[in-house]
């Protein structure tokens, strides 16, 4: 969760209290250091997935909210001839309400129109956002958080993720609500409408990247929607398609998204699809943007198989753009020989899946995404999205007529992987570590092409990240430890 700041109260009103904006950078390591991520400047409201706290608490409070909505519409009317319309979707979090009434108030109160979406996944209302020609799309979720955060983030009307620029000037205008002008009076307020078939418009398009000619007659899977934004639409996606459908998290309550359910959980999944017989199990988040997958043993497939998965089959096919993969620096050094093996590039990114899809935008690639279980598929959504993904899946199971723990076991051979994560005092830049520097040198070296050394701060906390890939797990055990107690020496 980004670190924010606090609001400081004037009069009846909450502002927030901003801190400055700045981005993270991949910086590859010198011979002498580790590979890491620089971090330029740290704090600020919107971090890399919106804003996000405990709700009702600052900075997520029905006051910010009310902000954030006035200044969406600011920047979403700004040189429109039109008024301009913003969709709102949310999870199925009790404060969802709030802060949902709050943000519509905002954008009313600018003269623009709302348009009410209910519970739908992430990735739906990016689509529905372009589908139907808006000018905005804000969705309101904690995506895996437990039930008692919200959050906030915002799409343009070409679906994706603001840019940080646009970010920082909406948090400017939130600041400072004399640049957003007169607010209008009269017949110029704006007005609110609810979309009642949101739902149903995101089945049609889910399904339709589905491969034609495919169907899931005769596949049984197991659907486990976290009791949050996909409680509805998943099992009808599935089903629809012809799948025999066991729909497991579909209760929301309000107070129990995430809780033992979905993909920070998937023991529920794995139990059910053994018992069941089932071909396949899918874990869903919070806001359905990513996904675990479970084969027929109750094996998890995490995200690095799955895009092992999908890569090879787009590589076999000529599909996969310039024969490359985007993914994260926390990937598996196995799935980047999986992909080379096949005549493929892996492109590596900081953590992030809005930094994997800028990467592949700005590339022209259509496959990236991140261990997590965040993947997009360009060709298709301009998000993750937890169901898409779960269909490509499906495609290669149903195409192969073989089990998914054969395709998985055979798509990448798992390196041995490491993580050490280090609690200091402070922060200090990474180069001015001598003795982690030294220590990472002499891994690094030990370790040769066999594997892989990434030392990184958090983007949140004094909290420094280890994480160790090689062929001896025994060995990256005791080497982390060794690289975490030469950091509490140049930390005190």
């Amino acid at each position: 969760m980004a670190d924010v700041a606090a609001t400081k109260k004037h009069g009846s009103k909450a502002k927030p209290k901003m801190k400055a904006n700045g981005k993270i950078k991949v910086e590859k390591a010198k011979a002498d250091g580790p590979e890491r991520v620089k971090v330029e400047v740290k704090r600020q409201l919107f971090g890399t997935d919106g804003i996000r706290g405990m709700a009702n608490e600052a900075p997520m409070t029905p006051e910010l909210a009310l902000a954030l909505g006035k200044a969406v519409a600011f920047v979403a009317g700004r040189n429109k001839a039109h008024t301009p319309r913003i969709l709102i979707g949310k999870d199925t979090r009790l404060s969802g309400y709030m802060i949902e009434q709050a943000i519509a108030a905002g954008i009313c109160s600018m003269g623009a129109r709302v348009i009410l979406c209910g519970p739908l996944p992430t990735p739906a209302v990016a689509q529905l956002t372009v589908s139907m020609r808006a000018d905005a799309g804000i969705v309101i979720s904690a995506s895996h958080n437990p039930y008692q955060d919200n959050g906030i983030k915002i799409f343009g009307d070409d679906g994706f993720k603001l840019a940080d620029e646009m970010e920082a000037e909406i948090e400017r205008l939130m600041a400072d609500a004399s640049l957003l002008g007169p607010r209008p009076t009269g017949p110029g307020i704006g007005k609110a409408s609810r979309l009642d078939d949101a739902g149903g418009r995101y089945v049609v398009f889910a399904k339709a990247t589905f491969p034609r000619g495919l169907t899931l007659d005769n596949v049984r899977v197991v659907v486990d929607a976290a009791h949050g934004a996909a409680y509805k639409v998943a099992p009808i996606v599935f089903s629809e398609l012809g799948a025999n459908v066991t729909s497991i998290g579909v209760k929301p309550t309000g107070t129990n998204i995430n809780k033992d359910a979905g993909a920070l959980a998937p023991d529920n999944v794995r139990a059910e699809v053994v018992k069941r017989g089932a071909q396949m199990g899918i874990a869903l988040d919070g806001d359905a943007d990513r996904l675990i997958v479970i084969d027929e043993k109750g094996q998890i497939v995490d995200g690095d198989v799955v895009m092992a998965m999908c890569a090879g089959r787009m590589l076999d096919d000529g599909q996969l753009a310039k024969r490359t993969l985007v993914a994260t620096v926390m990937s598996n050094l196995g799935l980047e020989r999986a992909i080379q093996r096949k005549g493929g590039k892996l492109v590596r990114t900081q953590v992030g899946d809005r930094y994997v899809v800028d990467a592949m935008r700005k590339n022209g690639y259509n496959l990236g995404g991140e261990q997590s279980g965040h993947l997009i598929f360009l060709d298709h959504a301009s998000t993750g999205d937890g169901i898409v993904a779960a269909l490509q899946v499906l495609a290669i199971v149903v195409r192969t007529g073989r089990p998914l723990s054969e395709l998985a076991k055979e798509a990448m051979e798992r390196v041995p992987q490491v993580l050490e994560n280090v609690t200091l005092r402070a922060r200090q830049p990474l180069e001015q570590m001598r003795n982690l520097s030294l220590g990472t040198a002499k891994v690094k070296d030990a370790l040769g092409a066999d594997g892989r050394v990434l030392v990184r701060w958090s983007g949140t906390e004094p909290k420094l990240r280890i994480m160790l890939e090689g062929p001896d797990e025994t060995r990256l055990r005791t080497w982390a430890r060794d690289l975490a107690n030469a950091a509490k020496k140049d930390v005190p």
